[in-house]
């Protein structure tokens, strides 16, 4: 079996206490350590870098940026700067992110997100990887060169099977966010798999990113789930995501203590 690498995510109030952590999650030994960008936080690629500089060992890495705020060019452009700087420690996440949040926020129109995701992934990786892009798409264009390819993996979000087919196909792994292990195992990773085989390449491996909560009462642990993740039960997506791993409540839009359990 493959070694597995356990990673952590680190958040804070403002970027000096998440590059804080960083530095404190390397000297703890741990080997990977993960931002997610969104909302009013800190900008994840912006603090990679500042992290980059500051740590020796510690693998960095975005789960996720959003796309549809930033062109494919621009997104490697700032990944590049981050790979000079920690050389074979970046991994560069991005998604679509939620249909709401996106253009409540930045104004744009969250359309086709798998299409819009795919054009991307095409952008992004011909662009670090082989240092040049010209291409033409429905949703993007981009012609331009850097200075030097860099070995960045670029991975993707994956929240259905058809993301995750997308992401066997054209990224350098998947990313979940609260998956259940059993939908993983059953519905994700077969679907990643099917990706990999149609484009003929290896299966790219999958990222579970999976909240913890290390509690004495589980009464309160559940609870205290239900409170911060309970809007997920809201979304259509998520709630789709559920009931393809059993969990029918999701539909009503509850999360349910079996769902946390999970």
């Amino acid at each position: 079996m493959a070694q597995q690498r356990i990673g952590v995510q680190v958040t804070g109030p403002d970027s000096a206490a998440v590059l804080d952590g960083i530095v404190r999650a390397e000297a703890m030994g741990i080997p990977a350590a993960w931002l997610t960008t969104g909302g009013a936080g800190p900008d994840g690629l912006t603090v990679c870098a500042a992290a980059a500089a500051l740590t020796e060992r510690i693998m960095l890495g975005t789960s996720i940026v959003p796309t549809f705020p930033r062109h494919p060019v621009v997104m490697a452009q700032q990944a590049q700067v981050i790979a000079s700087l920690a050389p074979g420690r970046f991994r560069l996440g991005v998604g679509p992110s939620g249909k709401a949040g996106t253009e409540a926020m930045f104004g744009v129109n969250h359309r086709a997100p798998l299409g819009h995701l795919g054009e991307y992934l095409r952008i992004a990786r011909a662009l670090l990887q082989e240092g040049s892009v010209d291409f033409d798409g429905r949703y993007y264009q981009a012609h331009g060169s850097i200075a030097a390819p860099v070995d960045i993996p670029v991975m993707a979000s994956a929240l259905g099977a058809k993301a995750f087919e997308l992401c066997g196909a054209l990224a350098d792994g998947a990313i979940s966010w609260v998956c259940p292990r059993t939908y993983l195992h059953d519905v994700g990773l077969p679907a990643l798999r099917q990706g990999a085989s149609g484009a003929g390449r290896d299966t790219p491996p999958l990222i579970a990113h999976t909240p913890v909560c290390v509690h004495d009462n589980a009464d309160e642990a559940h609870e205290a789930v239900r409170r911060q993740f309970g809007n997920f039960a809201r979304s259509p997506f998520y709630q789709n995501m559920f009931r393809a791993a059993g969990f029918a409540e999701a539909a009503e839009e509850v999360w349910s203590d079996a769902m946390t359990d999970a």
